[in-house]
């Protein structure tokens, strides 16, 4: 039996989902505050072209690759769930946090590359946005990676399959995110 919780809703939302998308325009602020501070600096500043040339394109176009069929994952143990295949929606999701583990240990050897070349955050402007910028980026990963593990186990006994799409949908904002962070921070040089 579930909640009532999870069960009522005055929009006709599962409350789950809602929250989630509450969740989701609350980072949408702070990332777009983040990057929108980001342009505006960079429109004032043509020197950023030749800080972000000293970025590894290929590590991220390969993060990028790999955001993206994590994505699939989810998309796919979304489909496991809606189907009651909960030990199927598991191992899908397994495959989604292995892609978030990928992401991390590629980014792990860039940045330990970049702080080891004398580009720290303190180095300059463009520096500090692309840490920060791509740090949170990071956290919100390892956020979504620590839920995922959580919910799995459940999921794996035929437990709480809602919460798939609930994981998924904040994976796929994830994913979207770096989509801008991609372009910004790598190949606009």
């Amino acid at each position: 039996m579930r909640p009532i919780a999870t069960t009522r809703s005055a929009t006709g939302i599962p409350t789950g989902r809602l929250a989630v998308w509450w969740v989701i325009a609350s980072e949408i602020v702070i990332f777009g505050g983040l990057l929108g501070s980001y342009i505006m600096h960079r429109i004032g500043h043509p020197e950023f072209g030749g800080y972000a040339a000293h970025t590894n394109t290929v590590a991220g176009a390969f993060n990028t690759f790999v955001l993206l069929t994590s994505s699939l994952s989810a998309v796919l143990a979304h489909k496991a769930a809606e189907a009651k295949d909960g030990p199927k929606a598991f191992k899908f999701l397994w495959l989604t946090f292995l892609g978030g583990l990928v992401f991390l240990t590629v980014k792990s050897f860039e940045w330990h590359h970049e702080i080891s070349e004398g580009f720290t955050i303190t180095r300059n402007a463009f520096w500090s946005f692309y840490y920060c910028a791509a740090g949170l980026h990071a956290c919100h990963i390892i956020g979504g990676m620590i839920i995922m593990a959580i919910i799995s186990f459940d999921v794996k006994q035929n437990k709480e399959l809602q919460r798939v799409e609930l994981i998924g949908l904040y994976w796929h904002f994830v994913d979207v995110v770096w989509i801008f962070l991609f372009p910004l921070l790598y190949i606009a040089k």
